[in-house]
């Protein structure tokens, strides 16, 4: 199976060295100094699930890797479009784009621009970030991708690659509603990512603080209310749930919005509490708290 990963941050770059570990054949597209630090000493990975040093296949250009079987797609939301035209060379022999980005939207974009048949849908649940240039730091125990077919056609590629990332010893499941699997996790990171950022203080501050904390859970239970509201069946006491989830999570942890926010980087916002508030509008709910987050980040979206 040959796969290549566009966008070789923190989910790309750490499940694509585990796959490269495995034996798999991998080429990131990536750029500037990650891209030249990848090629000079490899990609490593600190995680306490195990570090990594792989020496890994980089290039900028997706034409230089030629036709694939699985395009892991992992790139920021703002640069969906931007990527996914590029990587037309990479699906011209019928592989196939798995989205493992934030947001709920990313299926839709990729459909502008590739037949029905070659998207999939995925979700990835795990805290990482580029520590250093060639350097992905892995925080907490939570490895773990859902992905699966959205048309019967897809599912043998499907199983393919749930194969290959069972051979990585990669935590995965192949999901029959994969739209489902995508806002389930919609709920728990616009929550985290907006209760992390606008706090400027990493998860075990948020749920330790009762302001906090109810923001983070009114902000799930928004996007839980917006979900139900567009058909997707999640559990009555999915909130709940949740919050026992985030009780676990490591103190440590933000969300890549709020490491974004302070490197002065872009944010992803607008497709997170952002889209939330606008799907609400659109919907005829209101939605406070997303609002209220996404218009203090607003000034930020930018970056420095």
């Amino acid at each position: 199976m040959k796969i290549a990963a566009i966008g070789a941050g923190g989910v790309n770059g750490y499940f694509g060295a585990r796959l490269i570990e495995a034996g798999f054949d991998v080429s990131f597209i990536a750029r500037g100094k990650h891209l030249a630090a990848i090629r000079q000493s490899g990609l490593s990975v600190r995680s306490p699930l195990g570090n990594a040093n792989v020496k890994a296949k980089a290039c900028e250009r997706p034409a230089e890797v030629g036709p694939v079987d699985v395009v892991m797609f992992a790139v920021k939301l703002w640069d969906t479009e931007s990527a996914a035209e590029s990587i037309r060379p990479l699906l011209s022999a019928g592989g196939v784009v798995i989205p493992f980005q934030n947001g709920v939207e990313s299926i839709e974009r990729l459909r502008k621009f590739f037949p029905r048949e070659q998207v999939m849908g995925g979700s990835a649940y795990i805290a990482t970030r580029i520590a250093e240039p060639g350097v992905i730091e892995h925080t907490g125990q939570m490895a773990r991708l859902i992905f699966g077919p959205l048309l019967p056609s897809q599912r043998p590629r499907a199983d393919q690659f749930l194969e290959a990332l069972k051979k990585a010893k990669i935590n995965a499941e192949l999901s029959d509603d994969v739209e489902r699997a995508i806002w389930e996790k919609f709920v728990s990171l616009v929550g985290i990512s907006s209760a992390t950022a606008v706090a400027r203080a990493p998860v075990g501050v948020v749920r330790g603080d009762p302001d906090l904390r109810r923001l983070l859970e009114d902000a799930m239970r928004e996007t839980w209310t917006l979900a139900r509201l567009r058909g997707v069946k999640l559990p009555d006491d999915f909130v709940e749930s949740r919050m026992k989830w985030a009780d676990g999570l490591p103190h440590e942890m933000k969300a890549s919005l709020a490491h974004d926010l302070e490197a002065g980087g872009r944010l992803e916002a607008p497709w997170l509490c952002g889209a939330v508030a606008r799907m609400a509008r659109e919907s005829g709910m209101d939605a406070p708290v997303n609002a209220t987050v996404y218009a203090a980040l607003k000034p930020f979206i930018d970056g420095r």
